[in-house]
């Protein structure tokens, strides 16, 4: 089988990822796989409104998801849907095992991810845009979170699932991954695949996230190198 953007069984598609694109937010990072892309913004710690969902022992994370009307073809109904609010849910918990929070005790951290362009694997990337952004707006972070899909299609096991993949594929399984304790943060299955199947599939999907996690790394780099030259 070959794949129909022409690419190998464990390829990623092309990767860019950009810190500091907000200029209102206190961080904000821009990631991009392929066509699919978004951008992310922190703002915080900050007082927490309502005042009531404040925790007197940490900040509170606060993620939403959403996708702009133009990121696909099909215009979507405007406000919150089912899966926007199920992805901000699942990428909230697969942010938080890395996250300083008990420095910040009564405040709220809210990430905004907003998806421009989606051609699957959205919540992959809007988790990659969503860790880089954190780390711009100097939270506390033991390391950066990275993620991937991998899946079945037409029999085959396939990295990063992409266009016809997600809608046609037997299986989709995206994974965010925390590369210093080598543990997985999330993992989703939608569809059928044996057990041995599912073992390649995560050990695939997992290896994409390590090739993620050191682009994200040199946009970090790249973003305070080019500050440290300004301050020259």
């Amino acid at each position: 089988m070959n794949r129909i953007d022409g690419r190998k069984f464990d390829e990623l598609r092309p990767m860019e990822a950009k810190v500091g694109v907000l200029k209102n937010a206190d961080g904000s990072a821009m990631f991009r796989l392929g066509n699919t892309m978004a951008i992310a913004g922190v703002f915080g710690p900050r007082k927490v409104h309502p005042k009531h969902e404040e925790d007197a022992e940490r900040a509170i994370l606060r993620t939403r998801y959403s996708m702009a009307a133009f990121a696909t073809g099909e215009r979507g109904r405007p406000g919150p849907s089912r899966r926007s609010q199920e992805i901000s849910m699942v990428t909230r918990y697969a942010l938080l095992p890395t996250l300083f929070l008990d420095e910040f005790p009564r405040t709220a951290i809210d990430v905004h991810i907003e998806v421009l362009q989606a051609d699957a694997s959205t919540r992959c990337v809007g988790i990659n845009a969503a860790a880089l952004a954190l780390a711009d707006a100097g939270v506390p972070m033991k390391d950066l979170i990275s993620s991937c899909s991998a899946g079945k299609v037409s029999g085959s096991i396939v990295l990063d699932i992409a266009g016809k993949e997600d809608t046609e594929g037997e299986l989709d399984l995206p994974v965010a991954y925390y590369p210093k304790k080598d543990e997985i943060t999330l993992l989703q299955m939608d569809g059928l695949a044996s057990r041995e199947e599912v073992k390649q599939i995560i050990k695939l999907a997992v290896g994409g996230c390590k090739k993620i996690s050191e682009v994200q790394k040199k946009a970090l780099r790249d973003r305070y190198d080019a500050g440290a030259n300004e301050v020259v």
